[in-house]
């Protein structure tokens, strides 16, 4: 528990730091590359996927603090509750609150904020399933990269559709396949391993097989209908 105390102590202070405050708003401000990585850093701010996991990020700070018999820090606590809400449209999340707000190729990396990332206060989950099914049926799927279809499948997963955590991780594109050796070559010869991928790969299956800590089923991310008979083990659960 003491191991990394000064570890977390300090990133969360930078966390809360980095935050820029505007009438009463917590934004994170530029320059700022978010993981889709080519919206111009100079002008990009409150990222939809980095807010959900700033406040996640201090939340696990807040909750060591109390499981080493110290207070919730007041200025973390400020910042967690006047995070900025992150910007959607037409009922779907953009990538970023700055202009272009999105783009549809690359890394969807809005579904990040609920699937990788726990639930949070900032994010809905009703627009987030919109979201989900508006990056389904509308993005360059050739252009994404291999992390990007499990990322989708834990996002499924959190929203209680196992249908699309399944057929997010079998989703047949040029990006999502893998080797008889396990690599998930990216590019062709350019990026012939990628582990990202692999590990995103690994996290979504635990996800949807051990599920998270207040899930309400057991193997979460597979459909129930009969057509999936899971066994697991050795999977923790999820925050």
């Amino acid at each position: 528990m003491t191991r990394f105390a000064e570890l977390v102590e300090e990133t969360a202070l930078f966390m809360a730091s980095f935050a820029e405050e505007r009438d009463g708003v917590h934004h994170l401000p530029a320059p700022l590359v978010p993981a889709q990585e080519f919206y111009d850093a100079k002008t990009t701010e409150d990222p939809t996927f980095e807010l959900a996991y700033w406040w996640w990020g201090l939340e696990i700070a807040q909750r060591r603090r109390e499981r080493l018999g110290l207070k919730r820090h007041e200025h973390w606590r400020r910042v967690q509750d006047g995070l900025a809400v992150p910007r959607h449209d037409g009922g779907v999340y953009a990538a970023i609150a700055t202009e272009p707000y999105l783009r549809r190729d690359d890394h969807p990396s809005m579904l990040c904020a609920l699937g990788m990332v726990p639930a949070t206060p900032l994010i809905d989950p009703a627009t987030m399933e919109a979201t989900l099914l508006d990056v389904r049926g509308n993005w360059d799927w050739n252009s994404a990269w291999g992390w990007d279809f499990p990322a989708m499948a834990m996002t499924a997963t959190r929203l209680g559709r196992p249908d699309l955590a399944v057929d997010a991780l079998l989703m047949d594109t040029a990006r999502n396949y893998y080797l008889p050796t396990g690599h998930n070559p990216q590019m062709g010869s350019f990026l012939p391993i990628y582990l990202p991928a692999n590990g995103a790969l690994l996290a979504a299956v635990s996800l949807m097989a051990a599920g998270w800590e207040s899930a309400a089923q057991e193997a979460p991310g597979f459909p129930t209908d009969g057509t999936w008979t899971v066994r697991h083990e050795g999977f923790t659960p999820w925050p």
